[in-house]
């Protein structure tokens, strides 16, 4: 993750975090459910507790990449219950706060319960290593993680962050200048199906900088430059493309931006 990213608080309820187990049909919850153990154990100030939420970790950890295993299945579920009757345990004789509410997160955590482990861990760990986490479990290829851990801390949705990340991840050949018309577009929540093609019209028609400079702005609603260049356009005989982009028609900014003098 980028080092801008920044741990904030308080965080997300479990629906917002739920949310991601439906954003992708490959989530790994071995994946998620080692690094959101990673980064709740060592919260964890009580050694005792530490150690049985380490041992549990580590077996149903093995478990979630197996299975299969009958073996491990049992194993995982033996330790979790020991974690669970410990942190209990200690809950109800505990004088101050040695790790109960970190070690409960866990215990969502190696339940599969996901979000709602995160949503109680985010409270004391941050938001940035959970968004790691479900981030990475969603085994996207082509995708920009970057993009989409920005855009779910600007308080986009997750499905919204996803799609903008698979996007970019997918034409990551477009220029600069088109990648940022997607993030700017994307946290103001306007990316859609049109909006994309019309994009990767102009990625295509290979743009001067000063077309590109053009079509930027053409893209951006300069309602002064969309009726000048609308004019040239009638000048040139297009009429037809004119009234497309007097009307908002973004698929006609590429031809719009290819008509400025070079």
């Amino acid at each position: 993750m980028s080092a801008d990213v920044i741990n904030v608080r308080p965080g997300h309820a479990a629906a917002w975090w739920e949310k991601f187990l439906d954003v992708s049909d490959r989530f790994d919850a071995a994946s998620v459910a080692e690094n959101l153990s990673d980064a709740i154990i060592p919260k964890i100030s009580s050694r005792l507790l530490r150690r049985e939420a380490e041992l549990a970790a580590d077996v149903v950890v093995r478990h979630l990449n197996k299975p299969a295993s009958g073996e491990l299945s049992e194993r995982a579920g033996r330790a979790v219950d020991r974690l669970e009757a410990t942190v209990e345990r200690l809950d109800q004789r505990a004088a101050d706060d040695s790790g109960i509410a970190e070690t409960y997160a866990l215990c969502h955590v190696l339940r599969g319960r996901f979000a709602e482990g995160a949503a109680e861990a985010e409270q004391f760990i941050g938001t940035a290593p959970i968004l790691q986490a479900f981030v990475t479990a969603l085994r996207l290829e082509r995708f920009d993680m970057t993009l989409a851990t920005r855009l779910m801390r600007a308080g986009q949705s997750p499905e919204v962050a996803v799609q903008a990340g698979l996007i970019v991840g997918k034409y990551a050949w477009w220029p600069d200048w088109l990648i940022t018309i997607v993030s700017e577009r994307a946290l103001a929540g306007t990316l859609d199906a049109a909006t994309i093609t019309a994009l990767d019209q102009c990625a295509y028609a290979e743009l001067t900088p000063t077309q590109a400079r053009v079509a930027r702005r053409l893209l951006s609603g300069d309602e002064q430059l969309i009726e000048a260049t609308a004019q040239r356009l009638e000048s040139l005989g297009a009429f037809g493309a004119a009234g497309k982009l007097r009307g908002g028609d973004l698929m006609a900014v590429a031809l719009a931006a290819r008509m400025v003098p070079l």
